[in-house]
């Protein structure tokens, strides 16, 4: 894997289980799915571990099975800025892996993660023989703009309660985070350091969004209630 050479010794096959929680090869056509459970490996990534590093060339597309990671950049004076998190079911990079490209970001578990990868020649492969692949990727690419035009958004809003929300509602985005369903297990220092807050602030604007009826904060998470309602809230920042 284009990571930590320990993450990358640490790999194995996956599971049963841990494929299902695949969303992309139930799309495939039988030869195809073998193609790609034959090459799919999975290693657990630990806190701070490199799953992607900013300038190493790609040799995989990653998605999460379990746990939480980060997506940053950081800048010549070492100052970072972190883009967005990326939850389980959410799979990452297909532009990068695309255009056989440097990563222009890094990768990073928050917390202890299951992290699956396909090898980019295969993930070529699927392109060039799977109609149901293709379409996948092209669904995500299309999420994908969509999410780092509100990320610039965000960026520019002053409003606390508004930053939580519309990040909340990025991270539940059903077709790129698919394993998320209506319980997102985060924590609020978690979230403070994916919204750029002060974990106090977190907590006021969590509990302000669970007082609108919004979310639930319920142990280890957060349970989405009414999530037009919180993406509707969003717009009329």
């Amino acid at each position: 894997m284009n990571a930590d050479s320990s993450l990358h010794q640490r790999r194995r096959p996956l599971t049963e289980p841990e494929l299902d929680a695949i969303p992309w090869l139930r799309l495939l056509k039988p030869e195809e799915r073998q193609r790609a459970v034959d090459d799919l490996r999975i290693s657990e990534a630990q806190i701070g571990e490199f799953v992607c590093r900013m300038g190493r060339p790609v040799t995989y597309w990653f998605g999460v099975v379990d746990g939480l990671l980060k997506m940053s950049t950081e800048n010549a004076e070492g100052q970072t800025m972190t883009f967005t998190g990326v939850p389980p079911g959410g799979w990452f990079g297909e532009g990068t892996a695309l255009k056989r490209e440097v990563y222009r970001y890094h990768i990073q578990p928050l917390r202890k993660s299951l992290v699956a990868g396909l090898h980019v020649d295969t993930f070529h492969w699927l392109l060039d023989h799977s109609i149901g692949f293709n379409r996948f990727v092209m669904n995500q690419l299309n999420e994908r703009l969509g999410q780092f035009i509100a990320m610039r958004e965000i960026d520019r809003l002053n409003n606390p309660d508004i930053r939580v929300a519309r990040s909340l509602a990025s991270l539940f985005n059903p077709a790129l985070y698919p394993g998320v369903g209506e319980v997102l297990r985060i924590t609020q220092q978690e979230l403070a350091y994916l919204v750029g807050l002060s974990r106090q602030r977190v907590n006021e604007a969590l509990t302000t969004l669970a007082e609108q009826g919004s979310i639930r904060v319920e142990y280890g998470g957060l349970r989405i209630l009414d999530l037009p309602a919180l993406r509707s809230q969003v717009l009329k920042s």
